[in-house]
């Protein structure tokens, strides 16, 4: 398959003329009179991408490309701008060289040619960076190094069920590799199809698992990581109190540091039990303080995702007076029955109702999901990166901020940012909804997820969405919420990490991209970093 240039995944599983008429009809209700017209994306050969500033050394020369479909897919992430703006032909900073390292030495041998020559580095996993973490947005040239070939899993270690793991591998063929010794990573992002290790590692990325592990942070034994002034490598162990995290460093440091070129992963025995239930409420309140009961029960579900009324209803064509959760537990070793059992009795004692429950087998790449009105959100939730390009074909805005907060706190929070979600999208757009769900779910907080689809101007698409992102934002910090849960900093979140993170700890951060990084090379403007 090839992938798409411009927007999400494959081209070949774009949405079809037939979903496209059904995803307009469905968003008709909420934007009545909209212009629905299609705007299609240029040919890469017709952008006049001006040429390669640098030219690479001629060692280096047989993995550097300068193809025009090659530097205008590197240039952009897939945020909601990013689509727009590659459907608009609008590229101002473009890769003068995609280049594509075959061994660690490949890499080692391109941060020296960069560091030398100051030439920036943007590494680059599979590119489905939604906050500007894949652009380099100087002036001056640079090269995307793109970790795809550097695919394996290298080494398995049964007995402690961990695997040495190249940071370039994308996540179907990371399980594929693993499925050979019955072990799974078990890390599951939106994105897992087109997405790397590394790029999860770099971005410490939330995968499928609702609550336990749920970040990669939790599956990490130890990382490898190249950086312009040197190789740098935690030991591996269960545990250690020895002194600052050696991992916690680089993880999280978008490329900012170094590029990871390998890391040792905690592995686990595939699930072999599994059961599902989605649930009613006639209110969102009580949804809220059932999630929190389950989410403070020790029962650790490997899904507890909930999804308040207009969620369900724009995303599982589902009609409830107080939203839908969809629970899941699995376990490779033993049936989960008293799980799900003490989880609905839970729920049940907050007026929850079971719409349906029952088993499920995992398709390759799945986790447990839930049942009847869950499923149907579930392929909803796998094509919404398509659907998303799609409107943004046609000149809607649509998109998605996440956050997480404490529980004491949620009921506040949520009024504060649905208030400035609402209101923003009125004042820019005229209308359109908000909708909200639960990603993951913690004993001291959940993280919200909110949902922005609102009929927008073709010529005004992108000062539309800074304008809501910006409102949005600041509720978010102003609530005492993250700036991210699992989406990362890039650079479009720099501005509300830099308050988030407070100054001294951003002067602490800089001090070390100082050290392992003297030029100033890595991936500029990251995290805020210079």
């Amino acid at each position: 398959m090839a992938r798409s240039w411009w927007g999400w995944g494959n081209v070949e599983d774009a949405v079809t003329e037939k979903e496209a008429a059904a995803l307009v009809r469905r968003v008709q209700l909420v934007a009545p009179g909209h212009d629905f017209t299609a705007h299609r994306a240029p040919d890469p050969a017709d952008l006049g991408l001006v040429a390669p500033r640098i030219v690479p050394p001629r060692a280096l020369a047989a993995i550097c490309s300068d193809d025009p479909s090659d530097r205008a897919g590197h240039a952009h992430g897939k945020a909601f701008r990013d689509v727009v703006r590659n459907l608009r032909g609008d590229l101002t900073h473009v890769p003068d060289w995609v280049a594509r390292p075959h061994t660690e030495a490949d890499v080692i041998a391109l941060l020296d040619w960069c560091a030398e020559s100051r030439v920036a580095v943007v590494p680059y996993g599979g590119g489905s960076s939604v906050v500007g973490g894949v652009e380099n947005r100087t002036d001056g040239p640079s090269v995307t190094v793109d970790l795809g070939r550097l695919d394996r899993v290298a080494e398995v270690d049964r007995t402690s069920r961990a695997a040495r793991i190249q940071g370039g591998v994308y996540g179907p063929h990371l399980e594929n590799q693993l499925r050979l010794h019955g072990l799974t990573l078990r890390h599951f992002p939106q994105s897992f199809q087109f997405s790397t290790l590394g790029g999860w590692l770099a971005t410490r990325a939330g995968g499928h698992f609702a609550s336990l592990y749920t970040h990669i942070d939790d599956l990490t034994e130890s990382l490898r990581v190249v950086t312009p002034a040197g190789i740098t490598e935690s030991r591996r162990l269960p545990g250690s109190g020895a002194g600052p995290s050696h991992d916690r460093l680089f993880l999280g440091s978008e490329g900012s540091l170094g590029i990871i070129t390998e890391a040792w992963m905690r592995l686990q025995e595939r699930p072999a039990h599994q059961l599902t239930a989605s649930i009613e409420f006639d209110t969102f309140a009580e949804a809220v303080d059932a999630t929190r009961a389950v989410a403070q029960s020790g029962l650790y579900p490997t899904n507890c995702r909930l999804l308040d009324p207009a969620e369900a209803l724009v995303n599982a064509d589902v009609a409830t007076g107080g939203g839908i959760l969809v629970l899941a537990f699995e376990s490779a070793d033993h049936p989960v029955t008293a799980w799900m059992d003490r989880a609905l009795e839970l729920v049940a004692d907050h007026g929850g109702r079971v719409r349906e429950r029952k088993d499920r087998a995992s398709a390759p790449g799945e986790t447990a999901d839930g049942a009847g009105a869950a499923d149907s959100w579930r392929s909803s939730f796998l094509r919404m990166p398509y659907q998303r390009d799609a409107l943004a074909q046609r000149s809607m805005v649509v998109e998605t901020f996440e956050t997480a907060c404490t529980w004491d706190r949620f009921e506040t929070f949520h009024a504060a940012v649905t208030s400035a979600a609402q209101e923003a999208v009125d004042e820019v757009c005229g209308s359109g909804i908000v909708t909200c769900r639960f990603t993951h779910v913690y004993p001291d907080g959940p993280a919200p997820y909110y949902g922005i689809y609102a009929p927008g101007r073709w010529d005004g698409l992108l000062a539309q969405w800074d304008q809501i992102k910006a409102a949005v934002s600041e509720a978010i910090i102003a609530g005492g919420g993250t700036i991210t849960h699992h989406h990362a900093i890039g650079r479009d979140h720099a501005p509300w990490y830099a308050r988030q993170r407070g100054d001294l700890f951003g002067r602490t951060l800089q001090g070390a991209k100082s050290v392992v990084d003297p030029a100033g090379i890595m991936n500029p403007g990251v995290l805020g970093l210079g």
